[in-house]
């Protein structure tokens, strides 16, 4: 077994195992345990209550954290040329349409968020093979397939993002970073939480919100009490 470094040390008694912490505790607490030197991304895990293998149980949605990501979110807008300058204006890192989707395929994916439109899917689908596993392909569910593109990249530009849950019915998110105060972790968790909790299936019975960890990069996770944010 591995000895724990100096710093692991100083913080491994800070979080009592098996607790449930309430969401404002958490916020602080997060903070408290992370000894990276560098400014580490907040993660939130949501276990449902859901079958995820049924179609009427999924739990897909977006949502705009109020304090944003905290990181540089590159976004590349694939839209028709009179939409290009508003997408520019708004933020788009890389704006075009046929020569974006000839570097798609010869393997270009340096992009977080790909915004598009309806009347362009069509050339988009078919990279439908490269996008779709780096979980780049846009997606109307998750507003990036729209007529409003100039819209779209300001929301993600600000914060918006889209999660789902997976096949073990987990919800997997980063909301922040280490470098928020701990009220702006606890604003953006509780946005997040909110929205799963409004995107409960109608066909999901018993309990829905299983558990809720929040953790930073390498940290402890911390279990926060569900009841706590509700």
């Amino acid at each position: 077994m591995s000895k724990l470094t100096k710093n692991q040390k100083s913080v491994a008694d800070k979080v009592e195992a098996g607790k449930a912490y309430s969401l404002k505790e958490a916020a602080e607490l997060v903070k408290d345990i992370t000894t990276t030197k560098f400014d580490a991304s907040l993660d939130i895990d949501v276990r449902l209550g859901v079958d995820p293998r049924k179609a009427n149980q999924m739990v897909r949605g977006v949502v705009s954290l109020p304090n944003g990501t905290g990181k540089v979110t590159r976004v590349l807008c694939l839209c028709t040329p009179d939409a290009e300058a508003a997408a520019k204006e708004a933020g788009a890192d890389y704006v075009g349409l046929d020569e974006y989707i000839e570097k798609i395929k010869g393997g270009w994916t340096d992009v977080d968020v790909i915004i598009t439109m309806p009347s362009c899917m069509g050339k988009i689908g078919p990279l439908g093979r490269v996008l779709g596993p780096r979980g780049l392909m846009p997606n109307p569910k998750s507003g990036t397939v729209t007529m409003d593109v100039a819209k779209a990249v300001k929301e993600v530009k600000q914060g918006k993002i889209d999660f789902k849950v997976d096949k073990a019915g987990i919800i997997h998110a980063s909301i922040g970073k280490v470098s928020f105060t701990p009220e702006q972790i606890y604003q953006n968790a509780k946005e997040f939480i909110a929205t799963v909790i409004k995107l409960k299936p109608s066909a999901a019975k018993g309990t829905y919100i299983k558990s809720i960890f929040i953790s930073s990069t390498m940290s402890k996770g911390i279990k926060i009490d569900p009841k706590s944010v509700e």
